[in-house]
This record gives C-alpha cells, sequence and structure tokens, in this order.
C-alpha cells in the first residue's frame, strides 16, 4: 500500500479539542494505508519561548553561544503536540507513537537556528509504519552528528514533512488553515482561485516572493526528490473524504493546461538600500557584497546604472526589512573605502512579483505587467527577472492595487483551470 505523510500546522493543533479534530483526519487515512504524522507546536507556542529566551539574556563574556541552548527551549513546542496527538489517537483506538527528532532520527547540520537536514532513517521509520503504527513526528527539529538538539527555523515543520516523505517514498499532505493554493491573497483579491495543479518551479518562486503557503525550503527539498505535495485544509474536510481536494504540487509535466501567468506573489518586508555616486570600476560590487555576505545579509533585487554627472554609476540593492538598518550602517562604515557620494535607506516599499512556466515560450509578459501598473500610475523603482517570474519594487502604498490590476490583467479570475495558478501572499 502507498505511504503518506499528513503535515499539520500550529493553528490546527491550537488546543486540545483541535488536535481531536485532527486525530480524526488521521485516523481516517490510517484505516487505508501506513501513514507517518508530522506537527508543528501549538499557535503562538514557538514565540513565547522565543521570548523566553531573549528574555534570559547573552551568555557571559568567553562562553559559547546560546543557539544550541535555544534549539532545546524553543524545539519543546512540537514535543507537547506530538505526544498529545499520539495520546489522542490512542485513545481513538488507533496505534501510534510519538518520536521526538532526534529519535526518528533527523540528521541534520551543526548550525543551530538554521539547520539544513543531511538525511532521515527511513527504514526505521517504513517499520514502525508497516507495523501498523502511526509515527506521530515533531516537526521543526532534528539533532547534529554531536547529539545535540536543532531546529530548521520558521517553518521548518514543512520541511520536516517534505524530507520524512522523501526517506519514505510517500506523498506528502500538507494541512493548513488555507484549502489550497491560490493565484493571489484572497485577503487582498476576493475573486483570486485555487487550483488544482502548480508546478514545483512555479510554487519555488511564489514561496520566496512572498506567498505564504508552503516555507521555501520545504518546495526546494520537494522538487529535489520530486516528492507530490498537497496543500489543503483541516478545517474544511470530513474524515476520509480529502481524495482530490486542495492543491497538488508536483512536475510540469503533470499540468495538462500550460499557463502563460500562474500567480501574483507580494512581500512587503522589504528595504531598498541605493548607494549614490560609486566609482565605476570592476571591483566595487563585489566589494559591497562580500562585505554583506561576511555579515550574513541576504541581497534580493539589484540594479546599477551610471550616474547622471561624471564618471560614476549608482547603485540599488533590495534586503529584508530587518537588515535594513545594519545594511546601511555596515555601508556608511565602508564608505570611504568604497568610495561612493552618499547611502539611502528607504523602507516603505514593497516588491510584486508574477510567475509562471508560460512565460519561457510567450512575449508580452513584461510589456502586459507595465502597462497594467502604468495604467493605475504605479510607478517601477527596480526590475528583476527569471525564467519564470518578474518582480516589480514599488511604493509600499500601492501593494494592494498593483496585486488587484495583475490579477486581473492575467485573467487569473477567469474559471478554469487554464486561467492560473499561485498562491496567497
Amino acid at each position: 500500500m502507498s505511504r503518506l505523510v499528513m503535515k499539520f500546522g500550529g493553528t490546527s493543533l491550537a488546543d486540545v479539542e483541535r488536535i481531536r479534530g485532527v486525530a480524526t483526519l488521521v485516523a481516517a487515512e490510517a484505516a487505508k494505508g501506513p501513514v507517518a504524522v508530522v506537527v508543528s507546536a501549538m499557535a503562538g507556542r514557538t514565540n513565547e519561548m522565543v521570548a523566553w529566551v531573549d528574555s534570559a539574556g547573552p551568555p557571559a563574556p568567553g562562553l559559547p553561544s546560546n543557539d544550541d541552548e535555544y534549539d532545546a527551549v524553543v524545539s519543546s513546542g512540537e514535543q507537547i503536540t506530538a505526544g498529545l496527538l499520539a495520546l489522542v489517537l490512542r485513545n481513538q483506538g488507533v496505534r501510534a507513537r510519538s518520536y521526538m527528532g532526534w529519535q526518528a532520527p533527523i540528521l541534520t547540520d551543526g548550525a543551530h537556528g538554521k539547520a539544513r537536514i543531511e538525511s532521515v532513517d527511513g527504514e526505521r521509520m517504513a517499520q514502525t509504519l508497516e507495523s501498523g503504527v502511526v509515527a506521530v513526528i515533531a516537526g521543526f527539529q532534528g539533532v547534529t552528528a554531536e547529539g545535540r538538539i536543532s531546529t530548521l527555523g520558521r517553518g521548518g515543520s514543512d520541511t520536516s514533512a517534505v524530507a520524512v516523505a522523501a526517506a519514505l517514498g510517500a506523498r506528502c499532505d500538507i494541512y493548513t488553515d488555507v484549502d489550497g493554493v491560490f493565484t493571489t491573497d484572497p485577503r487582498i483579491e476576493a475573486r483570486a482561485r485555487k487550483l488544482e495543479r502548480v508546478s514545483y518551479e512555479e510554487m519555488l518562486e511564489l514561496a520566496s516572493l512572498g506567498a505564504k503557503v508552503l516555507q521555501t525550503r520545504s518546495v526546494e527539498l520537494a522538487m529535489a526528490y520530486r516528492v507530490p505535495v498537497r496543500v489543503l485544509s483541516s478545517f474544511a474536510l470530513e474524515p476520509g473524504q480529502s481524495e482530490g481536494r486542495g492543491t497538488l504540487v508536483c512536475d510540469e509535466e503533470e499540468i495538462v493546461e500550460k499557463r502563460i501567468v500562474s500567480g501574483v506573489a507580494y512581500s512587503r518586508d522589504e528595504a531598498k538600500i541605493s548607494l549614490l555616486g560609486l566609482p565605476s570600476k570592476a571591483g566595487t560590487p563585489a566589494e559591497i557584497f562580500r562585505r554583506l555576505a561576511e555579515a550574513n545579509v541576504n541581497v534580493d533585487m539589484i540594479v546599477q546604472s551610471r550616474a547622471r554627472f561624471g564618471d560614476s554609476v549608482n547603485m540599488e540593492f533590495t534586503v529584508g526589512r530587518r537588515d535594513a538598518g545594519r545594511t546601511l550602517a555596515l555601508m556608511e562604515a565602508a564608505q570611504a573605502e568604497i568610495g561612493f557620494e552618499e547611502a539611502r535607506r528607504d523602507e516603505e516599499v514593497a516588491k510584486v512579483s508574477v510567475v509562471g512556466v508560460g512565460m519561457k515560450s510567450h512575449a508580452g509578459v513584461a510589456e502586459t505587467m507595465f502597462r497594467a501598473l502604468a495604467d493605475r500610475g504605479i510607478a517601477i523603482q527596480v526590475i528583476s527577472t527569471s525564467e519564470i517570474k518578474i518582480s516589480v519594487l514599488i511604493d509600499a502604498a500601492y501593494t494592494e492595487l498593483a496585486v488587484r490590476a495583475l490579477h486581473a490583467a492575467y485573467g487569473l479570475d477567469q474559471v478554469g483551470e487554464a486561467a492560473g495558478a499561485g498562491a496567497a501572499g
């Protein structure tokens, strides 16, 4: 029989009553075949524990970093939900047992707080499942080669679930509070549509561009190991009636109708850094981004243009809003060495993107985007493209207007699979 991994997020496990509802869904699937379950912490619990760690303060001078103990604390939320769900399943007559990340084991590297999975013992898990026991696995966590608990970063339970599914050769169903992947955020555009299928490549772009349905690393892992991933709601579903529901993330070849544009995503977590009057020489950009890389600052959109006067250039790039102040300080500290005239920061910006595998073979996608924005008086500050996406940086005040305009421009509100697919922003 085919194996199934079910993953439930914090809102689905917010209290014991909701855990009972999840147990009912799990029991219905377990009656059909082998099931493993990956769980997040109860909604809000991880934030609470992070606050506790922050309030404890930093280590004394000369002592090691607190990162490993941070992981020991914040991973405990998943331990609670894994144990509770196993208990409730047993109370409903289902054989179940809980596994912490170190018990599975899910082996990771030693980057505490943002560890990457190196391997999962699929054989041990498979034996548990084939014996008729539901394995309830704590997500978000693993164990290092030194035997220390590690965590995978926010949204890491999605990654845990896909990794377990890859190890088991299983499908992965990710239950959230939305009923699948939408053409855009339904809170902004009421005509956003849920689609049946979206390709790994599209979902990866959408996740990285601001769509919050799936964590980016989980999509990377699914694409690498060709794990079929289905996104569906744990609130709008009768037990045993999941077949055909939600949105399937799969290979492009499994999508009959190839859409030109599949969805519109947006991110308000953006800041623009402008460096004016840079010397026009080959090594300048390398020096700028070396300093940012050493400070672990992720840079997204980059544009360089010749300045109006003199033999100099201007450069603009975007970083996460949380890194904006630190980035500006880094640049100002290096001003004399790099040789620019002025550095500026703008946090009142947003990134809006259109994504679709059809862009590979269709002309006019960019013109449609730029015309739709121009018709509404929305100025474009920075443009970034890849084979299947176009992103623009705009004034944050126009975010919702831009999303609605682009959703309409590409006909994503039309009925049917051919119209489009995407994700909530």
